[in-house]
């Protein structure tokens, strides 16, 4: 079975410029435009929160799909499952909005559709090649690889830079 993929943040490159977060919210809208999602009802939500963490300033967090979810354990109307490919998914249709995923949330990434009363995640953008948040992010801060690929990149880079002098 291939490693599923992750999304990494690339610290040194994240300007808080909330583009992730348009792109989140446009592309789980129904008209997958931002023009459109705008008047929607009920408001399209994003599911990338650009958060201010000192020292570093502000920078996107969402759902890790943990390994040993809490949510998906604590769910009470067994809403939340994982997929094949290792994403921790919410079925809106069993989802009753008691919020226990939200209070159990490690990262405090699951929000609350107050519209709907449903919760909902990250799902990865599952019917595209890349999350909406990564192809959208100008500065390339967010990255859909492989654990063991991200790490491999993040090693030859720090060798290159190591030899040529530039790092710290």
């Amino acid at each position: 079975m291939p490693q599923p993929k992750e999304i990494f943040v690339r610290l040194d490159r994240c300007m808080g410029c909330y583009t992730c977060e348009v792109a989140c919210t446009v592309e789980h809208s129904r008209n997958k435009n931002l023009y459109s999602a705008i008047s929607e009802r009920p408001v399209p939500k994003k599911r990338v929160y650009v958060e201010w963490v000192a020292p570093d300033g502000r920078i996107p967090v969402l759902c890790r799909h943990c390994e040993d979810a809490p949510c998906m354990h604590a769910c009470i109307s067994g809403a939340i499952s994982r997929t094949d490919e290792g994403v921790v998914f919410t079925n809106v249709d069993k989802c009753i909005g008691c919020w226990t995923c939200v209070m159990v949330c490690p990262y405090g990434v699951i929000g609350r559709h107050m519209e709907e009363h449903k919760a909902y995640r990250c799902d990865r953008c599952p019917d595209r090649q890349s999350p909406a948040c990564v192809d959208a992010c100008p500065t390339k801060a967010l990255v859909y690889r492989t654990v063991e690929d991200y790490s491999s990149d993040v090693r030859k880079t720090a060798s290159r830079e190591m030899l040529s002098g530039e790092g710290g």
